[in-house]
């Protein structure tokens, strides 16, 4: 175990209310449960992320924190957050980074692995 690190695990909602398949418009919540992994307390500071469609359009998002928040994690502890994005196409991809600091001064980038955003099929 590194003394340094972050796992993160996502889940994903499609969210039909706020999409508009006329206007290529598909939303989708996510929810990201970050925990303390490593041995040494650790803030999260900075998120980035590259979201992609199925027509390998790319935005990339940069920011400080998550929904507001920098959370200071102990060993063991987590952070679990809900925030949304909207891609073009029915089905689409998430990854991404955070840039944390350990309580030591100690910089390190925690990755997000790639995770599905993806509109339930339906029947007709």
């Amino acid at each position: 175990m590194s003394q340094y690190e972050f796992s993160v695990q996502a889940q994903v909602r499609y969210l039909p209310e706020e999409s508009d398949a006329e206007r290529r418009q598909y939303a989708f919540a996510y929810t990201l449960t970050i925990r303390n992994t490593g041995q040494v307390p650790a803030q999260l500071i900075a998120r980035h992320w590259i979201i992609t469609d199925s027509e390998q359009h790319v935005q990339e998002v940069k920011g400080l924190g998550v929904v507001g928040h920098q959370p200071l994690l102990k060993p063991s502890e987590q952070f679990e957050y809900t925030s949304w994005a909207v891609i073009a196409t029915p089905v689409g991809t998430m990854r991404g980074s955070y840039f944390c600091v350990a309580e030591d001064g100690e910089r390190f980038e925690a990755p997000v692995p790639e995770f599905i955003l993806q509109m339930p099929r339906t029947l007709h």
